[in-house]
This record gives structure tokens, C-alpha cells and sequence, in this order.
């Protein structure tokens, strides 16, 4: 659910796996989608109906409760797996908990990579995650160790922590990151046929402001 470039990004890597991918969004996509084997849907109560294993939210922070409460979960099997990508884990976590039916299962992650650190690969990058509720018993959880091994399998690092946890660490290293990045686009900063290592990541910086 959401189809811009970080949701595009994280479907190929479900593709590199050999999983289907299903895809809605506000804006069309068809297109894209259509090039690429991915079935396109132009509602989210269409995806629903098709009764998805796994239904990943990849809407921004600010749009995440509206998304979510627009989910006819009704059409959903009552052992979906709900999970999100947000940079924020408290949010989402207390959010799904809320509002989710509890047969639901939640599993709440953050790939620490977009598409720029991770566009050669996913190797060695980290991947937190915390599988809030998930049922030991049925096929919840062969669907969550399912979900998993995608990044798994991907080479990521696999990092279970709690979301509390995450975002204590978060607030510093993400902070301080996206600050930094956001004073040096200000000064408008270009690359050059000369660039030193230093400077790309200077550059680099920026990007993950934006």
C-alpha cells in the first residue's frame, strides 16, 4: 500500500525472491507496474478482495492512520500479516494494535537502506524489525518466517529489537543525519568531476534529507 520509489524499491527485492507482488496507490501506476509483473490495483478494497498474505504499508508517516483505517479489513483472511516500513516504530506499532482485529498478525520493520545505500544490493545492510503479535500456532507465523526470509535471503542483517527500543536509537543517529543533511542543502552543495570520497558522502548526505 503506497507505490513511490521507496515502495517500488522494496518490491524488488520480494520479486529477486520470487514472492507475487500486488500493488495499490494514490497516484497510477499501472504503467509501471504493468512493465515490471506486478498487478496494479486502483482501489485498496480491490487488493484487499484478493485476500494478499502479507499487506505492507509503505505510505508516508503523516498518511499511515488514515491508510489504515481505510482498510476494509473484512475482506482480509483473519491471519494477515499487517506490516509497515515506517523510520518511526512506537507510531505504527500502537496504531496497528489499535485498530487491527486481534486474529491479525503485525509485524512492525524498518530497512535501515532506500533506494540510493541499497541500489547495488541489500548485502550486509541492516533490517529491524519486531513481530509485535504473531500467532504461534496456524500459518501466521510460516507467513511471518516467510516475510522475513525475503530480506533474509537478501543478505540483510537481521535486527530484532523492540520499537521502543528502535526509536531511542533512531532519535540519535537519524537525527543528526537528516539535520546535517538538511543544513548542507542549503548551501546548495553540486557535485564535480573531481569529487574526494569525503565529498561524496557529503552529497550523500543530502540525499537522505530530502
Amino acid at each position: 500500500i503506497g507505490f513511490g520509489n521507496f515502495g517500488q524499491f522494496i518490491a524488488r527485492g520480494i520479486q529477486r525472491q520470487g514472492h507475487a507482488v500486488l500493488a495499490t496507490s494514490r497516484s497510477d501506476y499501472s504503467e509501471y507496474c504493468s512493465a515490471h509483473g506486478i498487478r496494479f490495483f486502483r482501489s485498496l478494497e480491490a487488493l484487499c478482495e484478493e485476500q494478499p498474505d502479507v499487506l505492507l504499508v509503505c505510505s508516508s508517516i503523516l498518511s499511515t492512520e488514515s491508510v489504515v483505517r481505510a482498510t476494509p479489513l473484512a475482506k482480509l483472511r483473519p491471519d494477515t500479516i499487517v506490516a509497515d516500513v515506517l523510520s518511526v516504530k512506537q507510531f505504527p506499532r500502537n496504531l496497528l494494535l489499535e485498530i487491527l482485529p486481534p486474529e491479525f498478525g503485525i509485524v512492525c520493520t524498518h530497512p535501515m537502506f532506500g533506494p540510493e545505500s541499497g541500489k547495488h544490493g541489500w548485502s550486509k545492510l541492516p533490517f529491524v524489525y519486531d513481530k509485535v503479535r504473531v500467532a504461534e500456532e496456524g500459518g501466521q507465523k510460516a507467513k511471518c518466517d516467510r516475510f522475513l526470509s525475503i530480506f533474509e535471503q537478501e543478505g540483510c542483517r537481521m535486527v530484532e529489537m523492540t520499537c521502543a527500543e528502535h526509536d531511542r536509537h533512531a532519535a540519535g543517529s537519524q537525527f543528526i543525519t537528516h539535520t546535517i543533511g538538511r543544513v548542507l542543502a542549503q548551501l546548495n552543495l553540486q557535485s564535480t568531476p573531481i569529487n574526494t570520497k569525503g565529498y561524496e558522502t557529503l552529497l550523500q548526505l543530502v540525499s537522505s534529507a530530502d
